[in-house]
């Protein structure tokens, strides 16, 4: 039946050409109308998985919880924080057709007011304590709240100390920061004192100057990276503020959205250098392998129109491929041309003995023929394998390759033998093969047993190692460190107040949220639970008289009875030279730490008394409008109301508690949250208390076992269908598992290889091991039906040379991917390319060891045309089998 089909389409080669036009410009048309990329790694696990449905469940109660793009901003000082996240929220906030929710989850109105009422008891009872200390600064600051002010309040600081009722160390801090001030005003530079460290002792931590801008863009998932749109507006608008570093500001991007665009966007920037590196290595090696031009371009233009009717068929199919299916290109590309060289090869090969073009072709058909029919059918069922797991991407992957298989075998039987037959490449000069290794065959075969001996000694040797090797469930080692969104996420991972790896549990209604945070706390893992109480506190009214008891002595101190209007720049002068003066009657003769540091400021308050007027009008912008902020932010936070759920601003409420009355609990971990160890741990301990807990830790430790199970499920299902299909084909199931027996040692030395080099398998690269056992399927098949078929010399046939090409083209077409500059993508070659190594290894050497000469015409159920083959020249059987 193949020998005929074969026949018809060199016999009708134009009618066949001109089919195979119209099939590929009908589907090349019908992939450009339906190809669409939904880059949702959501859909990639089946929504059954109980995890998933968790997770499903947690959206739909809070939806603006997903897909969020998040703004983290940076400043020098606090109060340039909190400025640059009000002012770009509230210019993102008017565009609602883009942005429909834009907030600050650490900052507005109701944190102005009621910060005081949202601290712990103890830390209130600090934060009032040291405010109560520093009156006799804030009171002169509240009266005069301008340059003249600042300096007069330094003055009566100076004669404090020479009063003995403060010390001169008192006076250093703020004394260092005014002169650092001052200091970059007269060189000209961007200056900006901030209060709220002067007051706190001049210490900041990193959060202190950072805050954020949640938004929930509209995506397009139709586009490689969904959130551009959005992420081009938020970085205009950031510019447009003057929101950047040279004003002392930082903007970065993070969240869902803008990860996910820029892992596409790197997978994007190295596509030309990847697809030209293969296309090059794969014309090569194709001519290497055929030697003629014609040759390669049938070859050719059989993958081309076999690929772009794949990609048609799968969008009819699935209609949208995801960021896994769409690898079915490189997959076809290594397996169509397999198909390609295989029927090339043998047609040199059967040309160089019969110059007939025709028969020659129909010769080729008939020796290879079977052996191309079982390894479709054998990676049909090996890609139909997937379809049946939980792990969605690669079902939709298996399913189109799958079928893609059917089309390259049936164009490898029809096209390229009519391509060839219109192209009339010139006859062969001298035998496809290389005699050479014949040498090596014999070797294999005089010492199968030392071979088959030390197979198993490596093996064995190995497989502890196999216990060990790591699986790294982190997506966030997939990607490159180096692009904006996964640099800040991992920054903002190592402290727990900021960590993105939380963890979401829902109650039933805001009573049992208490129960459940306490439950939490009581993890040693978890660092801080945030829920509605956090923002609605229990203990309001102790609070609210140790804020009161606090606003009795600081509330006429921050609201003085007459406020000094603004000061002349004479006047400005006249306090500038008096707080010199006032400072060097307490500096001494400057020898200790404190006086040199007083004499200094002296020299530099000088300098800006004798400077010009614009430069102490710099002076008094660059500390007098963050004063007025303090203190009339003092004054909000010590006038505070009690805080009900009714009161509570909508945008914090619906954060914390769904339309439906359900509540929502965020869990924080302790230390790095990216680090495995910790990931897991974190996870393990929260599923102990709440089962149904989800968030990037779940999902994270959660999928590992999923896409785990699927591999395993989908590798036995493959291996078991593959044995099932071989063996009916054959009818020695003892020769299918010789067959395949090989092909699981070379998994198995891949996976140990891993171990050796460090490399732990991965949600990407693992998506490579199927790839290789299909091909390690198809080598294997081909060496099988030439054994039965009586060739005793494998290396030295054309059979050798046609696997060899085609592993090197396969190779090429997956192995590119190493020059990806994507960590996740980088692996998957590198695990591609050491597979591809095990796999000939096996094939070349481990398959004849197995199998051993070819059976004699004696031998019970050799096939008679073996029997028959065995009685001729060895050279013969290699021409004609092979």
């Amino acid at each position: 039946m193949i020998e005929r089909l074969v026949a018809l389409s060199v016999r009708q080669r134009w009618l066949v050409l001109g089919l195979a036009v119209a099939i590929t410009l009908a589907s090349a048309l019908t992939a450009a109308h339906l190809f669409r990329i939904n880059t949702d790694v959501e859909r990639l696990i089946s929504p059954d998985v109980s995890w998933r449905q968790d997770e499903i469940q947690f959206e739909q109660a809070f939806p603006q919880r997903s897909n969020l793009l998040v703004a983290v901003i940076d400043a020098r000082t606090p109060e340039q924080a909190d400025e640059a996240a009000s002012r770009l929220a509230e210019a993102l906030s008017k565009h609602k057709d883009r942005l429909p929710v834009v907030y600050r989850p650490d900052g507005g109105p109701f944190f102005d007011k009621n910060g005081f009422l949202l601290m712990s008891q103890k830390e209130l009872e600090q934060t009032t304590e040291r405010l109560v200390q520093q009156q006799g600064l804030l009171g002169p600051l509240a009266a005069d709240p301008s340059l003249r002010g600042i300096l007069q309040a330094m003055g009566l600081g100076a004669q404090g100390v020479k009063g003995g009722q403060a010390k001169i160390e008192d006076l250093t801090q703020p004394i260092g920061q005014l002169k650092d001030t001052f200091e970059a005003v007269l060189k000209g530079e961007p200056a900006r004192l901030s209060w709220q460290l002067l007051l706190s002792g001049g210490k900041a931590e990193t959060g202190d100057l950072r805050r954020f801008v949640i938004t929930q863009p509209k995506l397009d998932f139709d586009e490689l990276q969904p959130g551009a749109d959005a992420t081009a507006l938020i970085r205009r608008t950031a510019r447009e503020l003057n929101l950047t570093p040279q004003n002392g500001v930082t903007v970065r991007l993070t969240g869902q959205v803008a990860v996910a665009d820029d892992e596409f966007a790197t997978l994007s920037d190295d596509a030309f250098l990847n697809n030209s590196v293969t296309v090059g290595a794969i014309v090569l090696f194709l001519w290497l392998a055929l030697r003629s031009p014609s040759l390669v371009v049938a070859v050719m233009i059989t993958t081309f129109a076999g690929l772009v009717v794949t990609a048609a068929l799968g969008l009819l199919m699935v209609r949208e491929l995801n960021p896994i299916s769409v690898a079915f290109a490189a997959l076809f590309v290594g397996l169509g041309i397999d198909f390609g060289i295989q029927f090339a090869v043998r047609y040199r090969a059967d040309r160089f003995t019969q110059p007939d073009l025709a028969k020659a072709i129909r010769k080729a058909a008939h020796g290879v023929g079977w052996s191309l029919t079982l390894a479709a059918v054998s990676l049909l069922a090996g890609f139909f394998s997937f379809l049946p797991t939980d792990f969605r991407g690669v079902s939709e992957l298996g399913l189109i390759a799958g079928v893609g298989m059917i089309v390259a075998y049936l164009f490898s039987l029809t096209l390229l033998p009519a391509l060839i037959a219109v192209m009339k490449p010139p006859g062969e000069k001298e035998e496809v093969g290389t005699a050479s290794l014949a040498k090596v065959d014999h070797w294999i075969i005089d010492n199968r047993k030392l071979v088959l001996v030390l197979t198993g000694l490596v093996t064995v040797a190995g497989l502890p190692l196999l216990y060990y090797l790591p699986f790294d469930s982190n997506p966030m080692h997939l990607r490159s460190s180096k692009v904006e969104s996964v640099a800040t996420y991992l920054d903002l991972a190592k402290d727990p107040q900021t960590s993105p790896n939380t963890i979401d549990v829902l109650v039933p209604n805001r009573d049992a949220a208490a129960p459940m945070a306490e439950r939490l706390r009581a993890l040693p893992i978890v660092a801080r639970v945030v829920d509605i109480n956090t923002f609605v506190p229990p203990d309001q009214d102790q609070k609210l008289a140790t804020i009161e008891d606090a606003a009795s002595v600081l509330g006429p101190v921050l609201n003085p009875p007459r406020v000094a209007p603004p000061p002349s720049d004479r006047e400005v002068v006249a306090a500038i030279k008096s707080a010199s003066t006032a400072l060097r009657g307490i500096a001494g003769n400057g020898e200790t730490g404190p006086q040199k540091e007083i004499v200094a400021f002296t020299e530099t308050l000088d300098r800006l008394a004798n400077a010009t007027p614009a430069l102490r009008e710099a002076a008094a912008a660059a500390t007098v409008p963050d004063l007025k902020g303090l203190l009339a932010r003092l004054s909000g936070l010590l006038s505070p109301e009690k805080i009900t759920l009714e009161n509570l601003p909508e945008q914090i409420r619906s954060e914390w508690i769904a339309k439906d009355g359900r509540a929502r609990l965020e869990v924080q971990p302790k230390g790095n949250s990216n680090d495995n160890a910790v990931l897991h741990r974190f996870s393990k301990e929260v599923l102990s208390v709440a089962p149904h807990a989800t968030g990037a830790p779940i999902a994270t430790t959660r999928s590992s076992g999923t896409i785990l199970g699927s591999f395993i499920e989908a590798g036995l299902l493959a291996l078991a269908s593959i044995f099932i299909i071989l063996s009916v084909a054959l009818r020695r199931p003892w020769d299918v598992a010789m067959a395949l027996g090989p092909l699981v040692l070379a998994t198995l030395w891949t996976l140990e290889a891993l171990y050796l080099i460090g490399m732990p398998l991965n949600f990407a690269n693992i998506i490579a091991m199927p790839l290789m056992l299909a091909v390690g399927v198809a080598f294997h098949i081909y060496y099988v039906i030439a054994w039965r078929a009586g060739v005793a010399d494998m290396l030295a046939s054309s059979l050798t040379r046609a696997i060899f090409f085609s592993a090197l083209t396969t190779g090429t077409a997956f192995g590119s991917l190493v020059l990806s500059s994507h960590p996740g993508t980088a692996s998957m070659g590198k695990l591609l390319a050491l597979s591809l190594f095990f796999t000939l290894l096996a094939a070349f050497f481990i398959v004849p060891a197995f199998l051993g000469p070819p059976p004699k015409p004696e031998e019970k159920g050799a096939p008679a045309k073996a029997r028959k083959r065995a009685r001729e020249p060895e050279g013969v059987v290699a021409r004609r089998a092979v």
